[in-house]
């Protein structure tokens, strides 16, 4: 059974990401995308039932039950994300004892079964356990959220300036280009004056980021078994 070398602390700050077994693209249509959004928005609480029993309640009970699940106290604060074809970031800080492993599991198990039941499919669809990196430092902190947003630039799915209205991170949050409920900007801009001096910052890695993601490439294809 896998260990899970890194303990997760209230209100410290973490990197989780997470990979579809085998490679699988599992975030590639705006239909599954979108089941991922809503499952980070509804998970991010501490729910007491299903997002799919939710989803199976009448609209005059879905108000109700949101009315009091947002008046929970929650798991996590989501600061950053994205959503790759075969894998997911978050820039997490975590609010409740075990939030970050709450989050993640009923994030992760929510999609699994809307994933397999939509495409007939048995078996998990992520890796038996997500990763996790502590931030240590506010430099740190802002690297990683710029990491994060750049990472459908790294992987050559869209053009640089594309970014800016692309749905499925949160740095078009940032850009005020689109409104996500469960994304908390302040702590990040608190550090830049203007939206356009986040870009800026953002902007200037792209290419090194291209270069490092090209090397790492690189050097997979010639060292077998890794």
């Amino acid at each position: 059974m896998p260990f899970r070398k890194i303990v997760f602390a209230t209100n410290q700050f973490y990197h989780i990401f997470n990979e579809a077994v085998a490679g699988e693209s599992v975030f590639s249509n705006k239909w599954e995308l979108t089941r991922a959004l809503e499952l980070i928005n509804f998970y991010r609480f501490k729910a007491q039932i299903s997002f799919s029993k939710y989803k199976n309640l009448n609209q005059q009970e879905q108000e109700k039950f949101m009315k009091i699940i947002f008046n929970n106290s929650l798991l996590v604060e989501i600061h950053a994300f994205s959503l790759m074809p075969t894998h997911f970031h978050f820039l997490v800080k975590q609010l409740a004892d075990g939030g970050i492993s709450s989050f993640a599991a009923n994030f992760q198990n929510g999609f699994a079964k809307y994933y397999n039941l939509k495409n007939k499919r048995r078996g998990p669809v992520f890796c038996q356990m997500f990763k996790g990196v502590f931030i240590e430092t506010e430099e740190q902190f802002l690297h990683v959220s710029r990491y994060i947003h750049l990472n459908p630039v790294t992987a050559f799915l869209l053009k640089i300036d594309d970014l800016l209205n692309y749905p499925w991170t949160s740095f078009s949050a940032y850009m005020k280009k689109i409104k996500y409920d469960f994304v908390e900007t302040k702590l990040i801009m608190s550090h830049f004056s203007l939206p356009a001096h986040y870009k800026e910052f953002v902007f200037n890695q792209e290419d090194y980021q291209k270069k490092l993601a090209k090397i790492k490439r690189l050097a997979l294809e010639v060292i077998p078994g890794v």
